[in-house]
């Protein structure tokens, strides 16, 4: 049975089985919301001998697509189970939240956590940039950043660590001193944790420059082993700090391989194509500018504000929503189809996610990826359909994307932080245009004024 549907063992045990040659045996042990496994990841057979599953999330929007309200609700269920088990406080919100998670509703961001919680909230690149975001978008008072994967020209980062398993080890940390070097609560925010060894990294990594007593680790999943969590109760131990774990689901997973991965393709091949239209849109009058550049000279437009990877306040988080709200009104008039596909590129994942949000009914959200993954088109399986092409803003990188079935879609937006010259885009829509999707809309936040892309027909 080559996918990974679920074999039911019992009623808090599972069996998936990923493309016969690795079976994990999963065993559930909290559940508190009472969410169905399926609803929340299936899984698929990772290219990488540092670890060779993965967990596909359904509700991320990074591999898979999703509603994209699904994303914003999955954050905001976090806060709720986060104010209720690390703070003892009933969340009025809960109930409303997991009704409209579980009913496919719309949702709207709200600040529910109280004004004298103050955490400074980091998100894990590439994957939690979103999430946790999302996650920050519950608190009236609190700073959020990301950790991220670029290398600045004249900006050394705050904080670095390492994270083992991934294909992208490194994370960096461009942020104010002020918003660390202080005593508040840190609140890490991840998809899953398996091991939990990348978020004692960067709690290690904080407390040796900027110590503090409260460190809080949020995730989707948790399925750390006794002796993983027992690391948690070690570090706590040695250097005297509280470390709080919040999930959705948590349990512990068992491993088994059989065989090696070498008959699975890494991308489908089509010979179908259909002659795309290509129309350039720039949101950059919505956002702000930052003063730093990217260390690749292949880029010289300038991040944007917005997305946290430098920093953001609950004050400009708000002024945010509005921005937000205001360009996916221009998008908005821009669908002409009925089934529209958002797509985010790497670490932007947030607000694309967020103007998807608001772009009306038939919109679904995903991201492209550094993670390279086994490809088989069957039922269950967490990457049916696939394409690798070269990273558009840094092409000694290669990226994919997943799961976006050849003419399922009427018209796809992609969303670039920064402009991105066409030459280095023609990779990406060459995949695409094996998609039979007609209308392909190229969404820029950052224009680098000394280089105007000029609209193109594929």
């Amino acid at each position: 049975m080559k996918n990974s549907q679920p074999l039911t063992l019992s009623k808090k045990k599972y069996m998936y089985n990923i493309l016969d040659s690795i079976e994990t045996e999963i065993e559930v042990s909290e559940n508190p919301y009472d969410l169905p496994l399926e609803e929340l990841f299936t899984m698929a057979a990772r290219i990488n001998k540092k670890r060779s599953f993965l967990f596909v999330s359904k509700v991320l929007g990074k591999h898979l697509p999703i509603d994209p309200n699904k994303g914003l609700q999955t954050g905001a269920l976090l806060g709720a189970r986060f104010l209720e088990t690390v703070k003892e406080i009933k969340c009025l919100e809960t109930e409303s939240l997991l009704t409209s998670f579980k009913n496919g509703e719309s949702y709207q961001s709200k600040s529910f956590i109280p004004d004298n919680i103050r955490p400074v909230v980091i998100g894990f690149a590439e994957t939690a940039t979103s999430l946790g975001h999302a996650f920050f978008d519950c608190f009236k008072s609190a700073e959020y950043f990301h950790t991220t994967r670029e290398e600045l020209e004249q900006e050394k980062p705050k904080i670095t660590f390492e994270e083992e398993h991934s294909h992208a080890t490194s994370h960096r940390c461009f942020i104010p001193l002020e918003m660390i070097q202080n005593e508040r609560e840190i609140i890490l925010v991840d998809d899953e944790l398996t091991t939990g060894k990348t978020a004692l990294n960067i709690i290690q990594s904080i407390h040796a420059k900027f110590p503090r007593r409260v460190y809080t680790v949020v995730s989707i999943l948790d399925w750390r082993s006794e002796e993983n969590r027992y690391g948690f109760i070690r570090l706590e131990q040695d250097l005297g700090i509280k470390i709080n774990v919040v999930s959705l689901l948590a349990g512990t997973v068992q491993v088994k391989q059989h065989n090696e991965m070498n008959n699975w393709s890494v991308k489908v091949e089509s010979n179908m194509r259909v002659e795309s239209s290509v129309e350039r849109i720039d949101l950059s009058p919505f956002f702000t500018m930052t003063p730093y550049s990217a260390y690749n000279p292949m880029n010289k437009a300038a991040f944007i504000k917005e997305t946290g990877r430098f920093g953001l306040s609950s004050t400009e988080n708000r002024s945010l929503q509005q921005k937000a709200s205001a360009a996916a009104a221009v998008l908005y008039k821009k669908r002409l189809g009925k089934r529209t596909l958002c797509l985010g590129t790497g670490e932007f994942m947030y607000l694309p996610m967020k103007l998807a949000a608001e772009m009306g009914e038939g919109v679904y959200y995903q991201s492209t990826t550094r993670s390279p993954i086994f490809i088989e088109d069957k039922v269950g399986y967490g990457a049916r359909y696939g394409a690798s092409f070269p990273n558009p803003e840094d092409q000694d990188i290669t990226n994919f994307f997943y799961n976006i079935p050849p003419g399922f879609y009427d018209e796809i937006f992609i969303f670039f932080e920064r402009t991105v010259k066409l030459e280095n885009l023609q990779p990406l829509l060459k995949e695409l245009s094996k998609l039979q999707i007609k209308m392909i809309r190229l969404v820029f936040f950052s224009e680098y004024r000394g280089e105007q892309v000029e609209n193109h027909n594929q």
